[in-house]
């Protein structure tokens, strides 16, 4: 069983030893995955992804170790920030598309943002991060798939983007962000992560100072070995440690064409 056939059966996690357990199993499955290139595990940050999941399935999850979640929706984010805030080390991903609006929500928790793709919010978030006297780390998010309905800069605008950042001090870019195809056939996945690779490379050549391109954001559940051989650095990985979710994934990622009048 492979890719996204995974998806819809992994079991719901209720206890502090189920989510050992799916920590321990996804752990493994990633140094398997490195073991297969000759890259070390280490090199590869597991990002457990909470998601539509509730705030006592999440304390589950701290309590099995997981110190940094990764949630798509800003409020619903906020909520468990604020509901949560008593675990001090227990930090927040936004994973997600953000309107602009929301910049300053994301501003006041969070610890990375893995979704930018466009200077309206770049500065956005930077003003409210210079209110607050926060800096954040950031990845710009690339549709390398091609499709209409995904968000993410197309990977010909990426060099003028990264061009532009460093006039948002509060912005600390460490890398590259995507969301490959949703497809069970491995030729069709891997290409999207060759793609955000090779174009990692040939960035770094040109990329401003203090633009850092070293991560790569590549893969979920059910193709993170794929992103992994590929070069992945972080792994979004949510329904294998969690269980699986009520709604495909596809539901819960927003998509281009349900965007706002106002492109926001």
């Amino acid at each position: 069983m492979t890719l996204h056939e995974r998806h819809g059966r992994y079991p719901q996690a209720n206890t502090v030893e189920d989510f050992r357990r799916n920590l321990a199993a996804v752990q493994q499955r990633i140094a398997d995955a490195c073991l297969r290139v000759g890259r070390d595990p280490a090199s590869v940050r597991l990002l457990p992804v909470s998601k539509t999941f509730d705030e006592a399935h999440l304390r589950l999850a701290y309590a099995a170790g997981c110190r940094l979640l990764g949630e798509n929706k800003v409020q619903e984010a906020q909520r468990k920030w604020e509901a949560m805030s008593d675990l001090s080390d227990l930090q927040w991903s936004v994973i997600g598309h953000l309107q602009t609006n929301k910049a300053k929500q994301v501003a006041r928790f969070a610890s990375e943002f893995q979704a930018l793709d466009s200077l309206r919010v770049a500065e956005a978030l930077d003003r409210r991060l210079q209110v607050e006297g926060r800096q954040l780390d950031v990845f710009v998010q690339v549709n390398t798939s091609g499709e209409v309905s995904k968000y993410g800069l197309a990977p010909e605008a990426v060099a003028d983007f990264l061009q532009a950042l460093p006039a948002f001090p509060a912005l600390r870019v460490r890398g590259l962000m995507t969301l490959a195809l949703f497809s069970a056939d491995v030729a069709r996945v891997r290409p999207c992560f060759v793609l955000l690779r090779e174009l990692r490379e040939q960035l770094r050549q040109q990329a401003p100072a203090g633009i850092s391109l070293d991560e790569l954001s590549m893969g979920m559940s059910g193709d993170f070995e794929i992103a992994i051989e590929e070069g992945a650095t972080v792994v979004r990985v949510g329904q294998a440690i969690f269980g699986a979710r009520a709604m495909p994934d596809a539901y819960y990622w927003p998509t281009a064409d349900a965007r706002p009048a106002d492109g926001k």
